[in-house]
C-alpha cells in the first residue's frame, strides 16, 4: 500500500501548535540540563583532578555511577522510584506539589548523566594542559595550588570548548526520552499527531529538521566560542 503524502495536515490547528510547543519544551529541557551538566561538570571535573583527598574520591564514584547507568534507566528512578523511597513528605511534595516534576525530573536524571561525561572531560583538559604548563607556572614563583588555580585550570577549561560540542549536543538527543515520563517535548508531540492523523511521516520528518537545526545551532555556537577563547591551539600545544 503506497503512502498518502499531506503536508499540509500539519498547517492545521492544533497540530502546528503541538509541533511548536514540543520543540519549546525540547529546547528548554536542553538548555537547562546542559546548564546544571555543565555546572556540575565543572565542579567535579576540577575537583577530580586534584592531587589527592576524599574529594576526589566521592568525585570519582560520581563518575563512575552516573556514567555507567543507561540515562532511561536513571531517568525512571529519579521519577518513579526515588518518591518511594524518601521520607513520605518529600515523596508527595515531589509527586503533588512540585511545579512540573516531569520537567523537573528530565532536566535532573539528564543533567547529572551529561555532567559526568562532562567531568571526564573537564579532567581530562587539565591534565593534558597540565602536563606543560605546571613546570612552566611553578618556575615563575607560584605555589602549586596557585599554579593549579590561575593556570591550568583556566587554560584546560579553554581547551576542552570544541570537545564539550559532543557532549552538548548529547544532552539534546536526550531530551527525547522525557517523553517516557510524560514530558510533551517534540518527538511526543509527533507521536501525537501520527496518533490523531495517520500522517506519521510528515509529523517525524518535521521533528527530524527541527533536531538537526538545534543541533547545527549548538556546533555553530560552539565552534564560534572555541575560536574566541582559542582552544585550537591550546590542544594542539597540548598534544
Amino acid at each position: 500500500m503506497n503512502y498518502r503524502w499531506n503536508w499540509s495536515i500539519l498547517l492545521q490547528e492544533p497540530y502546528t501548535e503541538w509541533l511548536w510547543s514540543g520543540l519549546q519544551w525540547t529546547v528548554a529541557i536542553s538548555l537547562v540540563s546542559w546548564a546544571l551538566a555543565l555546572s556540575v561538570g565543572l565542579v567535579v571535573g576540577v575537583v577530580r583532578s586534584l592531587p589527592s583527598g576524599i574529594l576526589r574520591v566521592i568525585a570519582g564514584i560520581y563518575i563512575d555511577v552516573f556514567r555507567n547507568i543507561p540515562p532511561l534507566v536513571q531517568l525512571f528512578l529519579w521519577y518513579f522510584v526515588l518518591p518511594e523511597i524518601v521520607p513520605e513528605t518529600i515523596g508527595l511534595w515531589i509527586k503533588r506539589d512540585l511545579p512540573h516534576p516531569e520537567f523537573v525530573t528530565a532536566v535532573v536524571a539528564i543533567g547529572l548523566f551529561a555532567g559526568s561525561r562532562v567531568a571526564e572531560q573537564v579532567r581530562a583538559g587539565i591534565e593534558a594542559v597540565g602536563n606543560h604548563l605546571m613546570p612552566a607556572a611553578l618556575a615563575t614563583g607560584l605555589r602549586p595550588m596557585q599554579a593549579f588555580r590561575l593556570v591550568v585550570v583556566p587554560l584546560g577549561l579553554r581547551a576542552i570548548v570544541g570537545p564539550l560540542t559532543s557532549e552538548f549536543l548529547v544532552t539534546v538527543k536526550l531530551s527525547s526520552l522525557s517523553l517516557t515520563i510524560g514530558v510533551l517535548e517534540l518527538t511526543a508531540q509527533s507521536r501525537h499527531i501520527e496518533n490523531y492523523t495517520f500522517q506519521g511521516l510528515e509529523a517525524f520528518t518535521v521533528a527530524t529538521i527541527g533536531y538537526l537545526l538545534i543541533g547545527l545551532c549548538v556546533t555553530g555556537l560552539m565552534r564560534l566560542i572555541d575560536d574566541r577563547v582559542g582552544g585550537a591551539a591550546l590542544r594542539k600545544a597540548g598534544s
